[in-house]
């Protein structure tokens, strides 16, 4: 029998604890723990949709051109009446930027956000193609033939492909673009309109639509002509599609009003995520790993939209860090996963620690101790503490400079169990428990305390995340919140709330755009969950491998910690969480 070292190449390495050279699938010998680990990337095992930032101008009907989820183009459409608007998605937000030089609706796009092209559409019956420089439109030569409701593929303003449409009747046509000229090519196998299509001018896949009746129907084109393939599960029109050639491709949406999204391998369709919205007359854009759909019809003329990951994108997880030296619960926080500060907690204490990234050391202690202090700051070299609790709220400032706490100014009011967001010279804190609930919210400006608008919501015990006293996020608390609301500089914001309601929960993040929520209570227990924000909405991702509640976190969305708490009962136990995550399997019998 051979070994492990002939069928590999190596021999199986002893290493106490995690191997930090292992590569995925690599075997090793945890001589600590006496087992055999091995480790992967922790990746989607299926694509899914997420929503997205809502359209400025909702329209039906909506032409598209983008490679990806984050960088697309959606123009025209149908709001009533005709547009001719254009506006631009960076993965965050759309917005608005220079108009078609013609209004219509039913058009087709292809190309990129910098480089795209429209053609044909309605109404009146057009011909017209308009390219985009990433800047503005400007009117080329015509098509060939006045179309509406065709399928498009293409990669940039000199390569698409029209196919198929309503001319009137339906058409089979093929016309293909090199950034001059349409020329007329091979017809369709089957003619038909609100088909759907993706690739480029020289490989693309054509799918469903209205022959009539529905039909299911699939076509590959080679650069050259036609070839029936394997049909979609479900016939439909209007149907939206992205893909980069016709071996990849997502078909989504359609009527009778549908999520259904089904994916193309080159030889079948499978069916996978439905969309969150059913929906027909959408736009869509991006690839089978990266695309979005937008605008269309539901229940009404919308401006939703949803962002598509495909399976095998790399995802969050959780690993083992250094421990506390001091298990606590109720204790705060500041910093980023290699250079953390702790402070407070418990029954009230004074105790300091700072992480390294792998080991914590106790430190000078502050001058008051309390537990539940709105922490924040940029490292663990600098940090704030404000207000907490021992036996009552307080209004105590410190600040720390990497060896030593000092006393500042106080906060106006006492606060206890409020989120601190911020860096040591532009901070806030958000929230109070004592001696009542309440939505209060001070900013910090390096020197001094200002009273600001409230939240919208009383909390508690709140995450949050934020660059500073002008832009911050918080989210959950108690009693129980999944409410979100989004900070300015001036008034706070409600926006898209938590999937899961939780008090006590932990959290990081430096921006409003970018953060994530962890552990909490929710009745019936304690959580484990992780819920990441991406500017828009929260989504669910990989849970922590320890449920607590009433501990902390810090970092950014892609490199957070979580340390301390309570199971119960209280736990010195630390989590990394790091993007794209490895995950650790033991062998077993």
């Amino acid at each position: 029998m051979a070994t492990y070292k002939e069928k590999v190449g190596t021999s199986v390495v002893n290493y106490a604890g995690t191997y930090p050279g292992a590569v995925d699938g690599e075997l090793w010998y945890d001589s600590t723990n006496k087992n055999f680990n091995y480790q992967y990337a922790n990746v989607t095992s299926a694509g899914s949709w997420r929503t997205g930032a809502n359209l400025n101008t909702a329209r039906e009907y909506i032409a598209g051109a983008g490679v990806s989820n984050s960088a697309s183009l959606g123009f025209g459409g149908n709001e009533p009446p005709t547009s001719a608007k254009t506006e631009s998605y960076n993965g965050t937000s759309w917005t608005e930027v220079n108009d078609l030089s013609t209004g219509r609706n039913q058009m087709g796009g292809a190309g990129t956000y910098t480089s795209a092209v429209g053609f044909g559409g309605t109404p009146p019956l057009s011909n017209k193609t308009d390219t985009w420089n990433g800047t503005n439109w400007t009117e080329v030569n015509t098509m060939n033939t006045t179309t509406r409701l065709m399928g498009n593929a293409g990669s940039s303003s000199t390569n698409a492909l029209s196919f198929g449409g309503l001319t009137p009747p339906n058409s089979a046509k093929t016309e293909s673009w090199n950034g001059t000229n349409w020329t007329e090519t091979t017809d369709m196998n089957t003619a038909r309109h609100q088909l759907g299509g993706g690739g480029t001018n020289t490989s693309a896949l054509a799918m469903g639509g209205n022959s009539p009746p529905l039909v299911a129907n699939t076509e590959l084109w080679n650069g050259s002509n036609w070839t029936e393939v394997n049909d979609l599960n479900t016939a439909r029109a209007p149907i939206a599609a992205s893909g980069s050639g016709n071996t990849a491709i997502l078909a989504f949406g359609g009527a009778p009003t549908t999520g259904k999204t089904e994916e193309w391998n080159g030889t079948n369709w499978t069916e996978t995520t439905d969309m969150s919205t059913a929906r027909s007359t959408t736009g869509g854009t991006g690839i089978t790993t990266s695309a979005l759909v937008f605008g269309g019809y539901s229940t009404t003329i919308t401006g939703v939209t949803e962002e598509w990951t495909g399976a095998g994108a790399p995802v969050g997880a959780w690993s083992t860090g250094g421990s506390l030296n001091s298990a606590r619960n109720l204790l705060s926080r500041a910093g980023v996963q290699t250079s953390a500060l702790t402070f407070g907690g418990g029954g009230a204490g004074a105790l300091t620690e700072k992480y390294n990234g792998s080991t914590w050391t106790e430190v000078n202690d502050l001058n008051t101790g309390r537990n539940t202090i709105g922490g924040f700051g940029a490292t663990g070299d600098s940090a704030i503490g404000a207000g907490g609790y021992s036996g009552t709220a307080k209004t105590e400032t410190e600040s720390w400079n990497g060896t030593n706490w000092t006393e500042v100014n106080d906060l106006n009011r006492v606060t206890a169990s409020a989120v601190g967001i911020g860096i040591i010279t532009s901070g806030l804190v958000a929230g109070r428990s004592d001696p009542s609930v309440t939505a209060q919210t001070e900013t910090w400006n390096g020197t001094n305390w200002t009273n600001v608008n409230d939240m919208n919501t009383t909390r508690s015990g709140a995450g949050g995340s934020g660059a500073n006293n002008t832009a911050a996020l918080v989210y959950g608390g108690y009693p129980s919140r999944a409410n979100t609301e989004l900070w300015n500089g001036s008034n706070w914001t409600e926006v898209n709330d938590m999937n899961t309601a939780r008090a006590s929960i932990s959290s990081a993040g430096n921006s409003t755009t970018a953060a994530l929520g962890f552990g909490g209570s929710t009745p019936p227990g304690v959580q484990a969950l992780t819920e990441e924000w991406n500017g828009v909405s929260w989504v669910e991702t990989s849970d922590m491998s320890i449920a607590r509640t009433q501990g902390a976190g810090t970092g950014t969305s892609t490199s957070a910690l979580a340390f301390g708490g309570e199971l119960p009962p209280a736990t010195a136990a630390t989590e990394e969480w790091n993007v794209p995550g490895i995950v650790v399997k033991t062998l077993t019998d």
